[in-house]
C-alpha cells in the first residue's frame, strides 16, 4: 500500500496498550462470576456478564497492536530473532516456571507430598509443556505469530491494498462460515491458512495506516456505534445461551467471534481517533505501558494471592469490588515487575 505508518505518531498505540492491559485484568478479575450461574443472584451474574462482555476487545486488540508495530518495519531474521522473539520468550520461560512453582507450593500444602523427586520434576516439565498458567495461552499463540512476522512483513510491505483486503475479507469469511449456525453451509475448502488470530495482525496493520476520508467525528460515532453494537450482542447473546443451557456458555465471548471483533475494532479505531493532551495521564500511561508485558504475565499470580485473604470480585458488592480489585491489581503487579526490573539481568525477565 502507498500509505504508510507515522512512526512519529504513535502516542495512540500506547493508549490503546495501556486499555487493553487494564481490560485482561478486569476481564480475570470478573471471569469467576460468570461459571456461577444459578447458585448467584441474578443481578451478581448480570453484573458479570455485562462487566466481562464490556473487555473482550483486549485480546484481539493486544494482537491488532502487534500488526501495528511490527508488519511495517523491515528486519534482518537474525536480528528479528534476537531482539524481538527472546524479549518476548526470556520474561515468558522465567514467569511460566514461578507458575509452575507456585502450582507445585499449592499442591504439596493441599496434601500430596508424597511426590519424589522424579515425579516432580516430570510434573514441572508437564506443566510448563501445557502451560503452567491458563492466561499464558496468550504468549504460546503469540509467540507463533512472531515465528511468521518476518515473512508476513515482506509481503505486507509489497502488497496492494487489494491485495490486503483480499486476505481480510477471506479472514472474515472465515470467522463468518465457521459460526454454529453456518457450519451446514460450509464447504470443505481448507481455509486455515487465514483462520485464526494472523487475520487480526493483518487488520491492525490496515487499519492503521488507513486514512478515511470522513471526519473524525463521524470515525468516532461510526466506532461507538461498533462498540455498542458488539457489546450489546455478546451481553445479551451470552444471556439467552446460558437460560437457554442453564449452564454458563461462553460461546460469545470467544475472541474470534463476530461480535467481539465488531467491538474490537470499535475500540481500536477509536482510540486512534482520540488525543490525550493531560501531562499527567500522559505519563501514567506511558509508565503502565513500559511495564505492561510483564503486568501480563504476573497479574495471575497476584489475583491468587489477593484471593488467598479474600481480596476478589466479591468482597464487596461485585459493582464496586471488581473495578477495585482490577486496581489494586494493576498497582501490585506493576510495583513487582519495576522492582525486578531493577535487579541485575531483571530486564531480561521482569517484561
Amino acid at each position: 500500500m502507498r500509505e504508510s505508518l507515522n512512526t512519529n505518531n504513535l502516542s495512540w498505540t500506547t493508549n490503546l496498550r495501556v486499555v487493553a492491559t487494564i481490560g485482561v485484568i478486569f476481564l480475570h478479575v470478573t471471569a469467576d462470576i460468570l461459571y456461577e450461574y444459578g447458585t448467584i443472584s441474578n443481578s451478581i451474574w448480570w453484573t458479570g456478564n455485562i462487566y466481562d462482555s464490556l473487555v473482550r476487545f483486549c485480546v484481539p486488540v493486544f494482537v491488532m497492536l502487534t500488526g501495528v508495530l511490527l508488519l511495517g518495519k523491515k528486519y534482518e531474521l537474525n536480528d528479528f530473532l534476537k531482539k524481538r522473539f527472546l524479549r518476548i520468550v526470556l520474561p515468558f520461560l522465567f514467569w511460566s516456571l514461578i507458575y509452575a512453582l507456585f502450582s507445585l507450593i499449592i499442591k504439596i500444602f493441599g496434601g500430596n507430598n508424597e511426590m519424589s523427586f522424579f515425579e516432580i520434576i516430570k510434573w514441572l516439565i508437564n506443566k510448563l509443556k501445557n502451560g503452567s498458567s491458563l492466561h499464558l495461552w496468550y504468549i504460546y499463540m503469540i509467540i507463533g505469530i512472531y515465528l511468521f512476522i518476518p515473512i508476513l512483513s515482506k509481503w505486507i510491505q509489497n502488497a496492494t491494498e487489494k491485495e490486503i483486503l483480499y486476505f481480510i475479507f477471506i479472514w472474515l469469511f472465515t470467522l463468518f462460515i465457521n459460526q454454529p449456525i453456518l457450519s451446514k453451509f460450509r464447504v470443505d475448502i481448507n481455509l486455515t491458512y487465514f483462520s485464526g488470530f494472523i487475520g487480526y495482525i493483518v487488520l491492525g496493520y490496515y487499519l492503521s495506516i488507513k486514512e478515511f476520508t470522513i471526519s473524525k467525528g463521524t470515525i468516532k460515532m461510526i466506532s461507538i456505534f461498533l462498540i455498542i453494537l458488539g457489546v450489546s450482542i455478546t451481553i445479551l447473546g451470552t444471556y439467552f445461551l446460558t437460560v437457554e443451557n442453564n449452564s454458563f456458555q461462553e460461546y460469545f465471548y470467544s475472541d474470534t467471534s463476530l461480535n467481539v471483533l465488531i467491538a474490537s475494532v470499535g475500540v481500536f479505531i477509536f482510540f486512534k481517533n482520540v488525543k490525550i493532551s493531560n501531562l499527567f495521564f500522559t505519563r501514567i500511561i506511558t509508565f503502565i505501558s513500559e511495564y505492561s508485558y510483564g503486568v501480563y504475565l504476573v497479574h495471575i499470580l497476584v489475583l491468587r494471592l489477593m484471593g488467598i485473604v479474600k481480596i476478589n470480585n466479591n468482597f464487596i458488592n461485585p459493582i464496586f469490588g471488581i473495578p477495585l480489585v482490577t486496581i489494586i491489581c494493576l498497582l501490585i503487579s506493576i510495583s513487582i515487575i519495576y522492582i525486578v526490573n531493577k535487579l541485575p539481568l531483571g530486564k531480561y525477565i521482569s517484561g
